[in-house]
């Protein structure tokens, strides 16, 4: 634990900095098992955004291990600290108000739960919440499994792989996702579809400062 260290909060206000971008900060989470198609809804989302001029960007949990996270494995600590590091980084992008998502199996609820509590009382402004919606990219295990486009099941059924989640390892299931995708009922575009009209129906996706509001110029 860090000691005498004192937070030193930012002169810009979020709502100053909201007014200021023209847009709302928030975190997308997604969540499931490998092979359950989150990367690649999360990337064809992270498009559709950023081609409605909207400040988005896509942290993978792959991508992520080769650098910020390059030094934790795969057990239970390894995993909740990863999961730890990727709330914080998530949250100073949406404080940024930058849309943040994230695609990372994250198995365990209590992580999760963590990264929304998080969201919830910023270290930055305690008294401003900043939105999280947790989205669970369902698929049975046999499908992903069928899928396997990194051979990562095959791997973990004969014991090459350690600690794989679904496998060897546990994933806790969401209970009370924003948003759940049947990956294996649905297509990639159907999905993106679907998580856009929820913010939209959220009104995240729109900013209305005072040019845009009745009488002004």
């Amino acid at each position: 634990m860090a000691t005498n260290i004192t937070y030193h909060p930012s002169t810009v206000t979020y709502p100053e900095r909201t007014s200021l971008r023209k847009q709302k900060g928030f975190t997308l989470w997604f969540t499931g098992l490998s092979a359950s198609g989150k990367s690649t809804i999360a990337n064809a989302l992270e498009q559709t955004l950023l081609k409605r001029g909207l400040a988005a960007y896509r942290l993978d949990g792959d991508n992520i291990r080769f650098g910020l996270n390059k030094d934790l494995g795969f057990s239970e600590r390894d995993r909740n600290e990863n999961i730890r590091r990727i709330a914080e980084v998530a949250l100073l992008f949406a404080d940024s108000c930058t849309i943040a998502i994230t695609s990372f199996i994250s198995p365990y609820r209590s992580d999760r739960d963590a990264a929304r509590a998080l969201h919830a009382s910023p270290p930055s402004h305690p008294t401003q919440s900043l939105p999280f919606l947790e989205i669970y990219v369902h698929v049975p295990i046999e499908v992903a499994e069928a899928r396997d486009p990194k051979g990562l099941y095959k791997k973990a059924r004969t014991g090459e792989i350690k600690e794989f989640t679904g496998v060897s390892a546990p994933y806790e299931e969401p209970v009370d996702a924003e948003v759940v995708v049947r990956s294996g009922e649905e297509s990639v575009e159907e999905a993106v579809g679907r998580i856009v009209g929820v913010l939209e129906e959220r009104g995240l996706l729109s900013f209305e400062g005072e040019e845009g509001k009745e009488g002004g110029t």
